[in-house]
């Protein structure tokens, strides 16, 4: 198992126990600089003062772990408006969001796509790009998030 999946296994009880959802691990720099981005997420919003009080909790339990290698910065976050999508489940939970999604080959001749997200499930995703379907598998995406749109469709993205 990798870092990243000792630390979920680490993290998640606590943040369940906290009544939130451990959305993603990401371990980003070299190992003597690591950056530790635990994201998590609950129904309404996670206030500036919740996190804080997550942060403290989480970076205790890290502490005594003793799952990362070496020194690290620990961030927790909430996934904000424009989430990245690295998981099925964050695609499942951006249903009908609009996404930019960068693929590392063509689909349907684009490496770069922008639409709706219509469907999802554990192989890939489909996107309504100007009105005609596009399947994108989750090993083709480079990079994935969700766009936040200002005015009318504003309403959506909460």
């Amino acid at each position: 198992m990798d870092q990243a999946g000792r630390l979920w296994n680490v993290v998640e009880p606590y943040t369940s126990a906290e009544g939130v959802e451990l959305d993603d691990i990401e371990i980003v720099g070299a190992e003597r600089a690591q950056i530790v981005r635990i994201v998590v997420d609950a129904p309404g919003s996670l206030g500036v003062d919740r996190i804080a009080e997550l942060s403290r909790g989480l970076s205790r339990l890290l502490d005594h772990a003793d799952v990362t290698s070496g020194s690290y910065t620990l961030e927790v976050t909430s996934p904000g408006l424009e989430r990245k999508l690295r998981r099925p489940e964050h695609y499942r939970k951006s249903l009908g969001r609009e996404l930019k999604v960068k693929t590392r080959v063509p689909v349907d001749g684009a490496k770069n796509h922008r639409g709706d997200l219509a469907r999802a499930d554990d192989r890939g995703f489909t996107m309504d790009v100007d009105g005609s379907e596009r399947f994108i598998d989750y090993d083709d995406v480079a990079s994935a998030r969700t766009v936040f749109a200002w005015g009318a469709k504003a309403g959506q993205n909460s």
